[in-house]
């Protein structure tokens, strides 16, 4: 049995999370979810008691009765497998759980298939990879598709970048195009799906697989070109995005 008294979470003692576990079991709210999310993973960081508290998530989302208790559940549960590449102490959290990434594996495949929002599929997809033990992908896929931009730097100036993905359409800029529209703004270059390998294709190919041909074409950008407006570089934006500034 955990002693909890023992473990620690983002702002102390994991003494109280075995009973904000129970009333997100019986009584699930966005509040409590929230506080959970702050204990266990605080911008990202993980403790102890955010290890111990995977096999109670994965019974909580094994038993949930709505996709949104359950989808809670398995992406906290993703995020602390990712964190856990920060904390020295975790060692590989994918093999001693092995059984609960197991199950939980299996539950976001079937939601992929099945979820009708744009920004669950993308966090799912990230989960898919983080709960796999793919590197970069399973941290960062998800932060540029759901909020339209990754911020990254220039491989040659370092000059920090915007890479909009989104609605404001699809380019490069350091300038702030959120304030000022006369920003200078290099165009992405989306690559050729045929030409796509490795994770670019195989996300690629799920998104497509999957029915979500907004969510393929904006993979085709991320795994595309890109031209710094400063010095004049061109890049690969993936090779960016697991080095944001």
């Amino acid at each position: 049995m955990t002693d909890w008294s023992r473990l620690s979470h983002a702002y102390g003692s994991a003494e109280d999370i075995p009973a904000l576990l129970d009333l997100i079991e019986a009584e699930p709210s966005a509040e409590r979810w929230s506080e959970l999310w702050s204990a266990l993973c605080h911008q990202g960081s993980v403790y102890s008691a955010s290890f111990a508290a995977l096999p109670r998530l994965t019974a909580i989302a094994v038993a949930a009765a709505g996709t949104e208790q359950r989808l809670n559940a398995v992406q906290l549960a993703a995020a602390i497998v990712v964190g856990a590449e920060q904390a020295d102490e975790a060692g590989d959290v994918l093999a001693k759980n092995a059984q609960d990434i197991a199950v939980l594996l299996r539950m976001t495949n079937e939601h992929l298939r099945t979820t009708s929002d744009r920004t669950d599929y993308i966090y799912l997809l990230e989960a898919l990879l983080a709960f796999e033990g793919v590197p970069v992908w399973g941290e960062n896929l998800a932060w540029g598709l759901v909020n339209g931009e990754y911020q990254i730097s220039c491989p040659d100036c370092e000059t920090d970048l915007f890479i909009a993905i989104g609605d404001d359409g699809c380019f490069a800029t350091s300038g702030d195009y959120a304030l000022h529209e006369d920003v200078e703004k290099a165009p992405l270059r989306p690559a050729e799906p045929g030409d796509l390998h490795g994770i670019g294709r195989r996300l690629h190919t799920l998104a497509l697989g999957d029915g979500r041909t907004e969510v393929a074409t904006a993979l085709t950008y991320v795994f595309g070109g890109a031209h710094c407006v400063d010095c004049g570089a061109d890049f690969a934006v993936a090779d960016r995005v697991g080095d944001p500034c």
